[in-house]
């Protein structure tokens, strides 16, 4: 069937209108670039690199590509460019049934660009600020009587201080919602005036090894897919509608992918030298402090002692004048602790301390000594049998909190391993006033305890960290205890907003020219972040045309203009002082669910519903040869079982995961953790309704469609057929 020169029927939703065309095949593939490649490149990828072993995720990460991503992305583009219409067009044409599909695509771009911009609100906050020498979160400000330093920026950091009070003013608890940030409220409103500025007119304007073992990595590997190329949103498919027929969709999805990937790859490289140089200026600032102690105590002539030999110095120091090293605060200053190499959480480097010595153990084995009493044993120490005694967190404003469960009462610890005995603790270990993580050992070679043996991670829930505990101090652990609590705050930031706005933003502050490269950063994420909300915004805008949501003789200018002020007024929640809370929620629980889901229904419709056969039959005619097998092979069988496998192993690891947050509250005995809070009940409903809502669009639209044909007496199920007649395309009626 020869298709007639003239408008587009379907580029106008049928209105005979034609429909609008790139200049070139460069400005549609740098959008389409732009759209994938965004923040998550920056943050989420070099996060998960780092959580998983570094070149052990590539392995997953590949796989899923390979088998999930470009094929689905080959599906977009071909689909979107076929029938030349947006999410909802597209799949309302493959079958009535599946129009919830590219309705649930609408609700998670709206969704998603909800708290997508509220990110660029913070980074073009941090960009304005960047213009400053000093910068503003290089130092404690004065309090209120300018008499000293903020005292909850003291007992965090300059960085942390800036982002959660200074730039967020954060609540203690998500139920006190406070008020509206005026500087943030004007930020949103810059930032959705940047993104209707360059969406005015639509595309005219726009294109100018054992980690393998765990199910986790794998999920996070997929669900990264489709972060980094924005699959399931919609945008890719209106994008492509405005191709000429004849494009090679096949050719351009295999090069987008591989760009994006590669985009991935060199932005972990950049986020690892600079983690890099972080973990190193924090190594040398740790053991000059040690090294000043050193010279003080004992009264070292000035530079006696330097950062290559203080290992040396310390080792004759502790063979000799054992008592006196032990009474130092040192710290334990280890660069893989301050590369932030463990994942976040409580599996952190512990401190065993024994009757002859102390090492730094981690999950049960020996790493390594750290010079704190006497000689050091040879004999590893276990990591069992956990209790506390006493009580902790005692002073003002701070909750009395009871020893956890396992203690056996106060003054006394569950025994060793091998006969599971009470040992009563020392009475110069007893306190009242403080409590420490305890466990009694029978390791050492003539049978008696090794104890205590001291977490100093596990410590900080029970210490004040205001002032360092007076067991900290007998133990001559106080500087172990609060250099661990300091490094746990690093790993809880490591990923997504907590690397760029308190890792990155001080790694900048040891950079000659800080305030150069501050405005550099930023401005790259803010170009970054805007490129893809160009994408989440074609992605609305384009359905709301083509399916006559919106009448066409509505002006592009004018619907892109409501659309922006739709949002704008949407996404104020998140300028509340609770908002980094809620913008946690929509990242957590809008997108990887509702875009695996989506995904589905996508290949499945075209595998199954529409046909591989006839699916290939519009390829050829659009690029001149038909689908290889390694096409029609993760079509029709591994995409599909991928995805599905996926989701049921990402709703049983949803089901077992507590819905809970991490609260930034100066009162919690362990700040500056941020206190761990489980949801109140009205929130987790909230976080299913936000996690399902999406894909309610499916079955809703299939089940009134079913109903209408009930009405109309037809038997079976078969989709609407339209003619699909492209112009320009001379071949045989291809895809419907």
């Amino acid at each position: 069937m020869a298709c007639a020169q003239g408008p587009d029927p379907l580029g106008a939703g049928g209105g005979g209108e034609r429909r609008p065309r790139w200049d070139n095949r460069l400005q549609y593939l740098l959008s389409c670039i732009g759209f994938a490649v965004g923040l998550g490149n920056i943050w989420r990828f070099p996060y998960l690199c780092q959580t998983y072993g570094g070149g052990a995720f590539l392995i997953p990460y590949l796989i899923a590509l390979v088998l999930e991503g470009i094929p689905l992305f080959h599906i977009e583009l071909a689909i979107g460019q076929r029938l030349r219409r947006g999410s909802v067009g597209v799949w309302k044409a493959v079958s009535p049934y599946l129009g919830g599909v590219g309705l649930g695509c609408l609700t998670v771009s709206f969704l998603v660009s909800l708290y997508y911009n509220t990110v660029l609100t913070w980074v073009l906050w941090y960009f304005l600020n960047s213009f400053q020498s000093p910068l503003p979160w290089g130092s404690c400000p004065l309090d209120l009587n300018r008499t000293g330093l903020e005292a909850e920026c003291q007992a965090s950091s300059p960085v942390s201080y800036f982002w959660y009070r200074q730039t967020l003013n954060i609540t203690a608890d998500i139920s006190d919602s406070g008020s509206v940030q005026g500087r943030l409220l004007a930020c949103l409103a810059a930032a959705w005036a940047i993104v209707y500025l360059c969406v005015i007119r639509g595309i005219e304007s726009t294109g100018k090894v054992q980690v393998l073992r765990s199910p986790r990595v794998w999920l996070d590997a997929a669900t990264q897919i489709f972060f980094s190329l924005s699959l399931a949103f919609g945008g890719h498919i209106a994008f492509a509608s405005y191709n000429p027929p004849r494009n090679n969709c096949e050719k351009d999805a295999v090069t987008i992918a591989l760009v994006n990937s590669m985009t991935s790859l060199y932005a972990s490289i950049a986020m690892f030298s600079v983690l890099g140089f972080k973990a190193a200026n924090d190594h040398g600032r740790c053991l000059d402090r040690n090294i000043l102690q050193l010279i003080n105590a004992f009264d070292l002539p000035d530079q006696s002692v330097s950062r290559d030999d203080y290992a040396a110095v310390l080792t004759h120091l502790n063979a000799t004048q054992p008592d006196r090293v032990a009474r130092l605060c040192l710290e334990t200053c280890r660069l893989e602790d301050f590369l932030d190499k463990v994942p976040e959480g409580p599996q952190t480097v512990s401190t065993g301390l024994g009757l002859t010595g102390l090492w730094a153990v981690s999950k049960g084995h020996r790493a390594g000594p750290v010079p704190r009493l006497g000689s050091v044993s040879r004999k590893p120490v276990a990591s069992d049998a956990i209790c506390l005694t006493g009580t902790a967190g005692q002073g003002p404003g701070r909750p009395r909190t009871p020893a956890v469960s396992g203690t056996q009462g106060p003054g006394h610890v569950v025994g060793s391993p091998i006969r599971r005995q009470l040992s009563p603790v020392p009475r110069g270990l007893q306190s009242p006033t403080s409590c420490a993580v305890l466990k009694g050992e029978r390791s050492s070679p003539s049978g008696a305890h090794l104890w205590p043996v001291v977490r100093p991670e596990r410590v900080g829930p029970l210490l004040s960290l205001r002032g360092v505990s007076p067991l900290c101090h007998r133990l001559g652990l106080a500087g172990a205890c609060h250099s661990a609590s300091a490094r746990v705050p690093v790993l809880q930031s490591a990923s997504g907003t907590g690397l760029a706005f308190i890792i990155f933003t001080e790694a900048i502050l040891h950079m000659p020219g800080a305030p150069g490269w501050a405005v550099l950063f930023f401005g790259m994420l803010f170009t970054l972040g805007l490129s893809s909300m160009f994408g989440n915004m074609e992605s609305i805008i384009t359905p709301l045309l083509d399916v006559g949501l919106v009448h066409r003789s509505v002006p592009k200018e004018v619907l892109s203009g409501l659309v922006c002020l739709v949002c704008f007024l949407s996404a104020t929640c998140f300028t509340l002082q609770s908002g980094n809370y809620w913008l946690e929620i929509f990242d957590n629980y809008v997108a990887p669910l509702d875009l695996m889901v989506l995904a589905f229904f996508e290949v499945v419709g075209v595998a199954y519903v529409y046909g591989v056969q006839r699916f290939g039959d519009d390829i050829e005619c659009m690029t001149g040869r038909r689908p290889g097998l390694y096409w029609r092979v993760t079509w029709r069988v591994v995409s599909p079982l991928l995805l599905l496998t996926i989701f049921v192993a990402y709703v049983a690891v949803l089901a077992w995961t507590p819905l809970s947050y991490r609260a930034w509250d100066a009162q919690y005995v362990r700040f500056p953790l941020r206190q761990e809070k489980s949801y109140p009940g009205w929130v987790q409903a909230t976080c299913v309704l936000l996690c399902f809502l999406p894909t309610l669009w499916v079955p809703a639209v299939a089940l009134v469609q079913l109903l209408a044909e009930c009405r109309r007496r037809k038997d079976g199920w078969q989709a609407r057929n339209p003619v699909l007649c492209v112009e320009h395309l001379d071949c045989e009626q291809g895809l419907l």
